[in-house]
């Protein structure tokens, strides 16, 4: 059992590192209190991977002078251990190193590792900041809706599943029907408490877990947060439920649909936007139509206007397309509505500080970066070029057949060439990052065209 006192300390320390109220000699007294022996400094890589290096805590001080090295080619590996050359990040140079430089904010001890914490860093070339870091991408978002007097908020759904490999790899729970259950029949480990105790421990104020709606699909949820913390979080979550599961001796995924008998993991993505003198909601207007404000629904054009343009961000695999199905409660159609699950982008009943945005087309699978750096910069080109969305769609959309409607791209090759042609992701999050991401992409997609997979051989074989 934790020490009560240790978790003391690691709670309250937690929430004031994440006001940034903690400097390094205050961190170093926390490591003391807590034991702490080894940080592990961790950044994520294009595919949203928790790439990191284990210092001696001991050396923190020196680690915040100095950086750590990592090869820039961690950028652009991919699923198969290779290397996509066409991507940059040092190749034409003699593959050179990077500096990570860990940000004091993210510190937290770790609750399933011994004697271990982690900081998230920042990447860099000399004294810039790398134009590749996908972090960095979504502060110079952020930073634009600053000038303009607006703080960015976020809230993360993610979905994911479960398998127990003991039992011949099938899903952690078999049952159907099982969608908001909270009980030992579908959890006989108690992961889900462990995955709630453990978020809590880091900071991340979890409102609810349950069963969703596929055998052995679950779902975490915590609160509303600053659009970097948020990243942050999600981050931080998704690492720390696979090592959770692995020390269960389970297998979580975030893959987009990892079995043809269930449906897909969506993360779904909710933003809003506060002024930054008030603090208040700049989406709610109880004057304006439907209790939205101009800024919101400009917002909401922009997500529309850019939805084919960052779709490879926000489903990043060649396996994410296959949650685009008609009645999947994923987009298929690039609409908004209200409290409609059918759209693109929903808007919930909710207003005043609750007034928000729902983009439902991420994939479990993505980077959190990615998709809120693409997200907020598609919102703000809708901002600052006035962009309509037009009316909300009404009703059930999905076998909408009056081409009202565009529709989403339903393979990764699509998605790279609508990328490669939007103008305001290269400017807005770097022509480097489109580029290495799209090489790693176009990677993938041409080692899946040249496989042969079961589906062929099963479908073809006995027949010709």
């Amino acid at each position: 059992m934790k020490d009560h006192k240790l978790t003391t300390i690691q709670s309250d320390n937690c929430r004031r590192i994440l006001e940034g109220k903690v400097k390094v000699e205050e961190i170093q007294k926390i490591i003391d209190a807590t034991g702490v022996d080894s940080i592990r400094i961790e950044f994520p890589d294009l595919h949203g991977i928790c790439r990191s290096k284990l210092i001696p805590a001991r050396r923190l001080q020196a680690t915040m002078e100095e950086g750590l090295n990592f090869a820039q080619a961690t950028y652009i590996v991919d699923f198969a251990n290779d290397l996509a050359v066409e991507g940059g990040c040092g190749g034409e140079a003699g593959w050179t190193d990077m500096t990570v430089r860990p940000d004091l904010s993210t510190f937290t001890v770790l609750p399933h590792q011994p004697h271990t914490a982690r900081i998230i860093g920042d990447t860099y070339l000399g004294d810039k900041p790398h134009p590749v870091d996908p972090r960095g991408a979504l502060r110079r978002v952020l930073d634009q809706y600053e000038a303009l007097g607006l703080k960015a908020m976020a809230a993360s759904e993610l979905e994911f599943m479960l398998f127990d490999p003991a039992n011949e790899g099938k899903t952690y729970n078999s049952s159907p029907s099982c969608v908001y259950q909270v009980n030992p029949a579908i959890d006989q480990k108690g992961i889900l408490r462990t995955i709630q105790n453990s978020c809590l421990d880091l900071g991340l104020e979890v409102i609810y877990l349950n069963h969703e709606f596929f055998p052995g699909q679950y779902e975490v949820n915590w609160k509303y947060d600053e659009a970097m913390k948020m990243a942050d979080q999600t981050f931080t979550f998704k690492t720390i439920c696979k090592e959770l599961a692995i020390q269960n001796d389970l297998h979580l995924t975030f893959m987009g649909r990892p079995i043809n008998e269930g449906g897909g993991n969506g993360y779904h993505m909710h933003l809003s936007l506060n002024d930054l003198e008030s603090n208040k909601n700049a989406f709610d207007d109880p004057k304006g139509k439907d209790g939205m404000s101009d800024l919101q629904r400009h917002f909401i054009g922009g997500q529309l206007a850019h939805a084919r343009g960052m779709a490879a961000i926000l489903a990043p695999t060649i396996n994410s397309y296959k949650r685009y199905l008609p009645d999947s409660f994923a987009p298929f159609h690039i609409a908004w509505g209200g409290d409609n699950r059918t759209v693109y982008c929903r808007v919930p009943d909710e207003r005043g500080s609750a007034t928000r945005v729902e983009n439902r087309a991420p994939c479990a699978s993505a980077n959190p970066y990615l998709v809120i750096a693409a997200i907020l910069a598609a919102g703000l080109d809708g901002i600052k070029n006035k962009i309509d969305p037009g009316e909300p769609a009404d009703g059930d959309i999905y076998h909408d057949d009056s081409g009202k409607y565009q529709q989403v791209p339903f393979y990764l090759r699509d998605a790279i060439t609508e990328l490669r042609a939007s103008e305001m992701l290269k400017e807005t999050l770097s022509p480097e990052l489109i580029s290495a991401f799209v090489a790693l992409k176009e990677q993938e997609e041409n080692r899946y065209r040249s496989t042969v997979t079961d589906w062929e051989f099963n479908e073809y074989s006995y027949h010709l």
